[in-house]
């Protein structure tokens, strides 16, 4: 999936994030030896899966008993009310959480979408994203791309791990909020997203529809 990688390299790096801030890489296997050959530090991780029954099953009652977001949560999480955008929320949930660790262009796409949103609650940035015509562009160009290069299943869905406040963090817009899968910190959240992940395919083991990819801040110095 290294051509898919490379397109949401050109997602982000588009939409504002510096070439020489973050950049993606696939992680080829969950256990403790691949894991570790990840550029580091990690920021983020992204999980593409297939909705299965099984999985729909433990994310419904995993969504009962979460609590609904409030606009002032350090966690940055939005729904999703865009049909066929969860690869785009879950990068905006990807660097909204890590604004922090890397830098975004001044007047670029994110960053106003970012300032704008910053004390709206989960469906105010949803319908803030609605209207966001540049957002909106950003997004039908990525999309084509992604369906003309890599094909990728309607029933696939997209969503971010990060590590926010000491807690990992899946974040996916068809929740009805951030779900806390326990303590983590930024040097192991790979490794803490991994067993989550693991947890989740295991659900539905006769599928290969499954990839992993980890956005990791660049190392200044290293060749963008």
């Amino acid at each position: 999936m290294f051509l898919f990688v490379c397109l949401i390299e050109q997602f982000i790096w588009g939409l504002g994030v510096p070439p020489d801030e973050a950049e993606c890489y696939d992680v080829y296997g969950l256990d403790e030896k691949l894991l570790e050959m990840m550029p580091k530090p990690v920021l983020a991780v992204l999980f593409l899966f297939p909705l299965t029954p099984q999985i729909e099953a433990g994310r419904a009652h995993e969504d009962s008993q979460t609590k609904v977001q409030d606009p002032t949560s350090t966690v940055f999480f939005m729904k999703q009310t865009v049909g066929n955008a969860c690869g785009t929320i879950g990068l905006l949930h990807a660097i909204g959480n890590i604004t922090s660790e890397i830098l975004v262009d001044e007047g670029s796409i994110l960053d106003k979408f970012f300032k704008s949103t910053a004390l709206m609650d989960p469906m105010e940035r949803a319908s803030f994203l609605e209207k966001d015509r540049e957002m909106e562009v950003a997004h039908s160009v990525a999309a084509a791309a992604v369906c003309t290069e890599v094909p990728v299943n309607v029933e696939d869905h997209f969503i971010c791990f990060t590590c926010v406040d000491g807690q990992l963090y899946e974040l996916d817009g068809d929740r009805s909020g951030p779900i806390s899968h326990g303590a983590s910190t930024p040097s192991t959240l790979l490794q803490d997203a991994a067993k989550v992940i693991q947890k989740m395919i295991q659900k539905n083991p006769d599928s290969m529809n499954f990839n992993v990819i980890a956005i990791s801040k660049r190392v200044k110095g290293d060749a963008p």
